[in-house]
Formats: structure tokens, C-alpha cells, sequence
């Protein structure tokens, strides 16, 4: 039987040394194996091509058969490891918390305990008229994190 721990134990040996990481490995009925790989400096397809191979050929078809995929995250889907917070320091984040709410900004730190992000909103500031452009630093910690996804802008 094809598992989740055997599959990711493959790829750590064929990464270990690069900046590469395992974001998800799935291994659905039927042995459907999904893969999504990073890398603190981005994924490429020859890197994903070569973890593919090599799974390939670390696992035996003639005893079980499988269908595989080895992919880089999908710009679309929330963030899943730590690792992905700090390679995406600078970027702006939309971050849905449990109790509902929703945040934006730019993200600015990340703790294995929690995120900062930068935010403006504009504000009434006492003693001026109308409202201000106000920026503020808000720390999330992580179990309070339900998604956080990275936003896409074209300027």
C-alpha cells in the first residue's frame, strides 16, 4: 500500500540539500499521489521533473500501480507551511481568521508563532478633517489563520 509517510520519505532523500520543500502530498483512493513542491528561491519545472522521475523510479508499478502528479503551488490556493510565509515576506496577503474576519496587507514578518502585516485604511484622525490614510502593524497568530492567500495585483 502506497502511503502518505513512504511517498513523502522519497522526496525528502531526492531534496535534501536544496532549498527546495514539500508543501502537500496526498494520496487519494486508487493511488492518486499529488505532489506541490517550493523552493525559497521558486520552483522550477525541471525541479519538479526531477522529484517526478525519481519517484518513478524509487516506486515499483509491477507491484502497485499509481498515477502521479509533482507540481508547484497553484498561485490560487492558500498558503500551507511556514516555509511559504517567509518566502512571500513583501507580498501582500489576504488572511481569513476564525472568527470571520478578513485582513490585507502586506506581509512584513512571520514566527512560527504568528504573521505581521502592514495595513492602511483610512481613518478619522482627531483634530483634522476628513479621513487619513493610517497604517498599521497587526500580528495574526497562526491558530487564529484559517486561509491566507497571496494577492495577486497587476499595476
Amino acid at each position: 500500500m502506497i502511503t502518505r509517510e513512504s511517498v513523502t520519505q522519497l522526496i525528502e532523500e531526492k531534496i535534501a540539500g536544496t532549498d527546495m520543500f514539500i508543501v502537500d502530498v496526498t494520496v487519494r483512493p486508487g493511488n492518486v499521489i499529488d505532489v506541490t513542491l517550493d523552493s525559497d528561491t521558486g520552483i522550477t519545472i525541471e525541479a519538479c521533473t526531477d522529484v517526478h522521475r525519481h519517484l518513478l523510479h524509487s516506486m515499483d508499478r509491477e507491484v502497485e500501480d499509481y498515477s502521479l502528479e509533482v507540481s508547484s503551488p497553484d498561485l490560487t490556493k492558500p498558503l500551507k507551511v511556514f516555509r511559504q510565509y517567509l518566502k512571500n515576506i513583501g507580498r501582500d496577503l489576504s488572511v481569513k481568521k476564525a472568527d470571520k474576519s478578513k485582513t490585507e496587507g502586506e506581509l512584513v514578518a512571520a514566527t512560527e508563532q504568528d504573521v505581521t502585516l502592514l495595513t492602511s485604511q483610512k481613518e478619522e484622525v482627531p483634530g483634522k478633517k476628513g479621513k487619513k490614510l493610517v497604517e498599521r502593524e497587526i500580528t495574526i497568530p497562526f491558530t487564529d489563520i484559517t486561509e491566507a492567500k497571496v494577492m495577486i495585483r497587476f499595476k
